[in-house]
């Protein structure tokens, strides 16, 4: 295949596949045999073979490749020439009409920063793992900084580890200011505003702890902490936005078809297993094992390849009901921007993998989304046997307290906080049945609501009960007016 071929080839064009290039040693076939990464016809990223090396490509297509190109260009030249550990570059090549490429080193056995923090988000703020691998990820943004260099698209993934050796990659989100030179305090707070923004908002508390492990490796500069958290606060706003924006398209994260006869949304990841899923989603239900069969709401749980999963079908009770329900978004669309908002904030939720809207020339009837399963139990029977005593255990009234200030501190009211809807699993509490959660825009109006949230939650127990009355001392009672 030809370079410019690839423009076409879509999202998954068929691998292997060989493709023509040449370098200064001569034409020769580059062996394309996974994807890491693409952009279809702009951006093609996977594990390749070159001269019967190991490669990492990076293969640019279209129209704008020749920019693309010589902006990854300059920022490997960049990172390499002031002395900042990054992939060889082996061969690279720009052809008019073509394309353009880069082919690396290729890091057998490394991992991302982003995979190591996901193995560890799960535990408590701050914990001694978590603060190892954000030292790690500060300390190389601060030797950046202190060269004059900036990572545009900065975020876990562009930082890469094999042994002891941490890399940074992806040139073309390589910024300079004044080579060689610290990077000025303006852009050093906006380039940590973007990577503090991308961490779960309940480390914000501890922004200038973390912010240790960068002033030791690059202390140019006294970086104040209100400012700091400022442009955290207006990037993480821009992020949330931006993410939720992509929920309802097609793009590297979702695969969505929308037209006159449905919606369907998919995590792209899970499309191969939850498509088959989603063309027979009422026969699997009835095959399920039943939660609820409500005449507004189904939920059923259903093994798929081995793996539980819980569809809930939010359905339509009549005429009237259609009246109300087709000219606006389903409650399985709310529940899926939701469920994706919460994970997105890092606020426990089983992962929404899809939803299916059917719809007739664009009006709306029954709607599907489609979550992971929990196998934990709920909070009424979890504490049940405290009751009487009180004598919870502290880490599940700490995990209690941190999920109310999670709430408080995004503004979000849950709207139906009954004991049912959280889960204990993996020492969170874990919210469902999102149909009814909102975030809100001001204090005014989600003061009441918190209220609201919290009277029900309380109902869950006696008021009369030690349960009710420890819990009732250790949850936050009013809003801060200064949030």
């Amino acid at each position: 295949m030809r370079l410019s071929e690839l423009k076409n080839a879509g999202r998954m064009p068929t691998l292997p596949l060989s493709i023509e290039l040449a370098d200064a040693a001569g034409p020769g076939q580059l062996q394309l045999l996974s994807l890491l990464r693409v952009l279809p016809g702009q951006r093609y990223v996977g594990a390749a073979v070159w001269r019967g090396r190991p490669v990492l490509a990076k293969l640019l297509v279209g129209s704008s490749a020749a920019r693309h190109f010589q902006r990854e260009l300059q920022g490997v030249r960049l990172l390499a020439e002031q002395g900042l550990t990054t992939p060889l570059l082996l061969a690279d090549g720009l052809q008019d009409g073509e394309g353009g490429w880069l082919l690396f080193e290729f890091l057998e056995g490394a991992q991302s920063l982003a995979e190591a923090w996901a193995a560890v988000e799960a535990m408590p703020p701050l914990a001694d793992e978590q603060q190892a691998v954000l030292a790690e990820a500060l300390g190389a943004i601060a030797q950046m900084h202190a060269k004059g260099l900036w990572q545009e698209d900065l975020h876990l993934d562009n930082l890469m580890r094999q042994g002891d050796t941490l890399y940074l990659i992806d040139g073309g989100g390589i910024c300079v200011e004044q080579a060689g030179k610290p990077l000025s305090r303006n852009r050093v707070l906006e380039n940590l505003g973007v990577f503090f923004a991308q961490l779960p908002s309940n480390l914000e508390p501890v922004t200038e702890e973390l912010l240790v492990h960068y002033l030791l490796s690059n202390g140019e500069h006294a970086l104040p902490l209100e400012a700091l958290q400022k442009q955290v606060r207006k990037v993480r706003a821009w992020r949330l936005k931006d993410f939720l924006g992509k929920v309802g398209r097609d793009c590297t994260l979702f695969s969505v078809v929308r037209g006159a006869f449905g919606l369907r949304a998919i995590r792209r990841e899970e499309a191969p297993t939850l498509l088959p899923v989603l063309a027979q989603v009422d026969g699997l239900m009835g095959q399920g094992q039943m939660y609820k069969a409500g005449a507004s709401a189904t939920v059923a749980r259903v093994d798929v390849a081995g793996r539980p999963l819980v569809i809930k079908r939010y359905n339509i009770k009549g005429f009237a009901h259609w009246l109300r329900r087709f000219w606006r978004p389903s409650r399985a669309w709310h529940a899926w921007c939701e469920g994706n908002r919460l994970a997105f904030l890092g606020i426990a939720t089983p992962k929404p993998l899809a939803i299916l809207e059917r719809r007739f020339f664009w009006l709306r009837s029954r709607a599907y989304l489609v979550t992971e399963h929990l196998s934990g139990p709920d909070l009424i029977e979890h504490l049940a046997p405290y009751v009487d005593s009180g004598e919870v255990p502290e880490p599940e009234l700490l995990a209690l307290e941190r999920l109310f200030g999670d709430l408080i501190r995004e503004r979000i009211s849950h709207g139906d906080f009954k004991g049912r809807n959280l889960f204990w699993q993996g020492g969170r509490w874990v919210l469902i049945d999102l149909d009814s959660m909102c975030q809100h825009g001001s204090l005014s109006s989600f003061a009441p609501a918190f209220a609201r949230d919290r009277a029900r939650f309380m109902r869950n127990w006696p008021a009369d009960s030690a349960l009710y009355r420890v819990i009732d001392q250790r949850l936050p009672k009013r809003i801060d007016t200064d949030l």
